[in-house]
């Protein structure tokens, strides 16, 4: 699917399919209310499939983009640039957390290499889909083309719409980038209109002085450039990454095909923010996983008014946090199947 046919497939929440997944939580053998945020998790998912109870989130896939960033040249990361393919080895090698975790969750994990520097050697889970070899660097340049911007927007849309084909009925969002942080607290700051200091944070584990020059460089690029909240593509092609873009594209596909989403950490809410600017409905698909404790992740969630399921003080990525979240998002919507009302159990109400 293009883009523009992925727009125009994304669609509000089933406002029918709603009312009645709030009706039956109304009538299940608990306390009204008594599941908290659950029960409006199960209530929004059954919005977006348009059906109560929705499907259960099983199989899920989790799919990790991965690229380099010019702006690495800036010293934004004490972490050498070859991290990048070297982490992307590690992943398709099953020995990072994100396999660990999705293990334990029996969740698939997917590796698109979308703009990595160094060329990768191949294996059966990652996809080489190079867009280009990283990014430039926003503070001299756009960091992108914006028909870059939008090959990486699309393969996003690819991927989500392959693993639905083959039967995912969740997606979650990983990434993989050094100094992929930086990119991130530009987006935010634009789709947000929040200040550079108030979204920018320690990434990796930067000290204060780096952090103070980490922020200067967003302000300098985003003077640079001026990007527009209204233009996504000339936003994602100006101060983005080709992960984030990718995972832009990811989300819209995942809100076209109406299967739920779950967002993981900051480069994964600054593309969601990107996501939510090409089509402000792709929100109804969207699971926030957890809160990273990077501050452009709350400021991103906040304007995308999703409140995350974990807060754990975890600041990965690699879609660890979107990992973890989904036994939860599987029992919000369970409870819809499986628990009994009143009426069929014979339990008397108050």
């Amino acid at each position: 699917m293009t883009l523009e046919t992925t727009l125009a497939a994304i669609r509000p929440a089933d406002e029918p399919a709603m009312a009645a997944a709030r009706e039956l939580q109304s009538r299940l053998t608990k306390p009204a209310g008594s599941l908290g945020a659950l029960e409006e998790l199960s209530i929004r998912l059954a919005g977006l499939a348009g059906v109560c109870p929705p499907p259960l989130p099983a199989p899920a896939t989790v799919a990790v983009f991965a690229g380099d960033h010019g702006v690495h040249a800036q010293g934004v990361s004490p972490w050498p640039q070859e991290v990048t393919a070297q982490m992307v080895a590690n992943f398709v090698a099953g020995g990072a957390v994100v396999n660990a975790f999705a293990r334990q969750a029996g969740v698939d994990v997917m590796v698109i290499d979308a703009g990595v520097a160094i060329p990768l050697h191949g294996g059966p889970n990652l996809l080489d889909a190079n867009i280009r070899r990283g990014t430039r660097d926003m503070t001299v340049e756009p960091a992108l083309t914006r028909e870059e911007a939008l090959a990486a927007v699309e393969l996003g849309i690819a991927v989500a719409g392959q693993l639905v084909a083959a039967g995912a009925k969740c997606l979650l969002t990983g990434d993989m980038g050094i100094a992929n942080t930086t990119p991130a607290a530009a987006l935010t700051a634009v789709f947000t209109g929040a200040e550079p200091a108030a979204v920018t944070g320690r990434g990796t584990g930067i000290d204060d002085a780096m952090l103070a020059h980490k922020t200067e460089v967003i302000a300098a690029a985003l003077a640079r450039h001026t990007p527009a909240a209204a233009d996504p593509i000339g936003v994602l092609a100006a101060v983005g990454g080709l992960e984030h873009a990718a995972l832009a594209g990811f989300i819209l596909g995942a809100a076209a095909h109406r299967v739920p989403v779950i967002v993981d950490g900051v480069i994964a809410a600054s593309a969601a923010l990107a996501a939510a600017a090409f089509a402000p409905d792709a929100v109804a698909a969207m699971v926030a996983g957890h809160r990273s404790a990077e501050p452009g992740a709350t400021v991103a969630l906040a304007h995308l008014g999703l409140e995350p399921l974990l807060d754990l003080g975890m600041r990965l990525g690699e879609g660890s946090g979107a990992v973890l979240a989904l036994p939860i998002v599987a029992s919000a919507v369970r409870v819809l199947h499986e628990v009994a009302t009143f009426d069929s159990a014979g339990v008397s109400e108050k």
